[in-house]
């Protein structure tokens, strides 16, 4: 993949979610009612949003993020580390009444995790904060959303993006039921096979089973639809093409931003006009990296490290 000089125009707008992380990394994550003493902890920036728009920026493109956070400590990281990833933060709005969403992360040994978030300000993004956005929103680019944040708000972006001519990435997690007039708007679908489970009805065990779960989601009006399936790889339809990816092989230390990670390299890839096989790819060797590391912002990796991954191959 070729490193074309970025064009001067924002080229990925996100819509999402941001907050502080709270993580510990610990032998084994506790069940409930257990203590597990002993762990490393870490705070970083963190919301599925948040994390995309920092994967999008440091693959290469420029990047706009559309979002709330509270009127506090956590609210002034959260924009402080955006900006230092280079992200036009002119539409984050800080919230009067609800504070900066915080996620608390335990990692177990394997590299597994276990979430818990207080949404906070990320419940209160509405369509008005998007409409006043409108202005970025211009033919050539990306949309990237996730589910972090109101369904009205995610609906306003993707209605407004179609009507731009803009291409519409969604990623739908945390999964939740979504409307086909939603859907029709959306030219690619990310979800892992969880979520590919919770929007058809189909258990993705296995390429077949993905392939069913691909077709249901077509049915519904996706044009393409890429189910990630961690160290499998990932099953991507589109037209004629549809095949398992498979994915890099890496020992995984921290899962946590991996999809993220995924979805904002592979976002940058399409806006610069790459096929989609070569822009899936890019956003694997970017996600192989992530999970080498902890953290969520701090796993995602630069443009040069995904393009050496991708020069030296699985």
């Amino acid at each position: 993949m070729a490193s074309p000089k970025n064009p001067p125009e924002t080229r990925v707008v996100v819509v999402g979610s941001s907050s502080i992380d709270m993580i510990v990394q610990v032998d084994r994550i506790p069940g409930i009612g257990e203590t597990v003493i002993g762990g490393i902890f870490h705070s970083a920036g963190g919301g599925k949003g948040a994390n995309q728009a920092v994967s999008a920026s440091r693959a290469g493109a420029r990047v706009l993020f559309v979002g709330r956070v509270g009127q506090d400590d956590f609210g002034r990281k959260v924009v402080a580390g955006l900006k230092r990833d280079g992200i036009n933060v002119s539409h984050v709005t800080a919230d009067e009444k609800a504070p900066t969403a915080v996620a608390f992360i335990f990692v177990g040994g394997k590299g597994e995790n276990s979430i818990a978030v207080a949404s906070g300000a990320n419940l209160r993004l509405s369509p008005r904060d998007v409409a006043k956005a409108h202005g970025v929103f211009r033919r050539g680019g990306i949309l990237l959303v996730q589910l972090e944040t109101p369904l009205a708000a995610v609906a306003s972006a993707v209605r407004m993006a179609a009507a731009s001519g803009m291409r519409v990435i969604l990623n739908p997690a945390p999964a939740r039921p979504l409307p086909d007039s939603l859907l029709r708007k959306v030219d690619i679908l990310t979800p892992n096979e969880h979520e590919a489970e919770s929007l058809t009805g189909i258990a993705v065990d296995g390429e077949a089973a993905a392939a069913r779960a691909a077709d249901s989601l077509h049915a519904r009006g996706v044009r393409t639809v890429i189910i990630t399936l961690g160290a499998r790889g990932a099953y991507v339809s589109s037209g004629d093409f549809r095949a398992l990816v498979p994915a890099f092989k890496v020992k995984a230390v921290d899962t946590t931003a991996a999809g993220d990670v995924f979805n904002g390299a592979l976002a940058v890839a399409l806006a610069e006009g790459r096929p989609l096989f070569e822009a899936v790819r890019f956003g694997q060797a970017a996600a192989a990296i992530s999970v080498t590391r902890i953290g969520a912002q701090p796993s995602a990796p630069s443009r040069a490290e995904a393009l050496r991954l991708l020069k030296r191959g699985n």
